[in-house]
């Protein structure tokens, strides 16, 4: 066969693979913006108006309340932690799928206050997965703020003595860190239950008190050595018929091994913490305040809850996050 005749059939087979109709909508921004906001409205369409709003403005905004709840999960699902890449984008990319963007700042303030909505999302998102499920875990990861050199000329989020960051230990990397202790509850599926974040010097075992108020009973929750304690795994099991499952350290008396059937489901966490790190770029801050970290970290992890739900819809595995959108 003749090099040019070959050359032209290569040459037609990449027009037909990179024909814009055969090509993954993964990152396409208004593609996956209307997946999101079908999923708000969805959740709830009993609180909002006709405007697809949770109250009325006497002027119209020219995005609705869906629409920025849309817009966060998008930005987080897709890696764009950065407003100002996010704005300038929809700007020179998708100026005729955005006409009425608004400013950035505005975007901004209201994010903030209809932040609680974005919580019930995920509440309710998540209680749907986890619906039936009797085993969970919990375990936390390191959220530096800043590299350890700048810890004492660093302003990041110490608007208050009580809750400034500090300086903590990570048995993982072997290193001290300066920062705060982010503290995840998930079923063996991988589904958030409840977070919260600490200092970065509080250790894991204070957490299991406020697990104790979260609403988690009747259930077993595993845990890594950090949580081993006879006391507070007495009074989970008294208070709200939890039962705390971790290993024992070698020294201990009457040691016994730890379960494979758990050591196994462990890791389930564990793959969870990657992605986050990975794909949601957990430890990348751009926060100037504990309030916009924490916002920062949610949105990151309602993110996480919208996706394995799109998961679950389109019968794909429910924690192959970044196929999640491909389609």
């Amino acid at each position: 066969m003749d090099k040019k005749v070959v050359h032209n059939t290569e040459n037609q087979y990449l027009k037909e693979e990179l024909r814009p109709s055969k090509l993954l909508f993964m990152h396409n921004l208004s593609t996956n913006f209307n997946q999101f906001l079908e999923i708000t409205k969805s959740v709830f369409k009993s609180a909002i108006n006709e405007d697809n709003n949770f109250r009325f403005y006497p002027r119209k905004p020219k995005l609705s309340d869906c629409e920025i709840i849309a817009l966060v999960l998008t930005a987080e699902s897709l890696g764009i932690d950065s407003e100002n890449y996010l704005f300038g984008k929809l700007k020179h990319d998708y100026s005729t799928e955005f006409p009425r963007l608004i400013h950035r700042c505005n975007f901004n303030r209201r994010r903030k206050v209809i932040f609680p909505w974005l919580q019930q999302l995920n509440e309710h998102l998540a209680k749907q997965m986890n619906e039936g499920e009797n085993v969970f875990i919990v375990d936390s990861i390191p959220v530096p703020i800043c590299k350890i050199v700048r810890e004492k000329s660093s302003r990041i989020c110490r608007e208050n003595f009580d809750t400034a960051p500090d300086k903590g230990y990570s048995a993982v990397n072997k290193a001290w860190y300066f920062g705060y202790k982010l503290h995840l509850v998930t079923s063996v599926k991988g589904v958030f239950y409840s977070m919260d974040i600490s200092k970065a010097s509080v250790h894991d075992i204070h957490y299991l008190n406020d697990i104790k108020y979260s609403g988690l009973n009747n259930c077993t929750l595993i845990g890594d050595r950090g949580y081993l304690s006879k006391t507070s795994q007495l009074d989970l099991f008294n208070t709200v018929k939890i039962q705390l499952k971790t290993p024992m350290r070698n020294n201990q008396k009457d040691k016994q091994p730890f379960e494979p059937v758990f050591r196994k489901c462990r890791k389930r966490i564990e793959t969870l913490f990657a992605q986050l790190c990975d794909q949601f770029m957990l430890k990348r801050n751009y926060a100037k305040s504990l309030k916009g970290l924490a916002m920062r970290i949610f949105a990151k992890l309602a993110a996480v809850t919208c996706l394995q739900a799109i998961n679950i819809k389109n019968n794909k595995p429910i924690n192959q996050l970044k196929y999640a959108l491909a389609f």
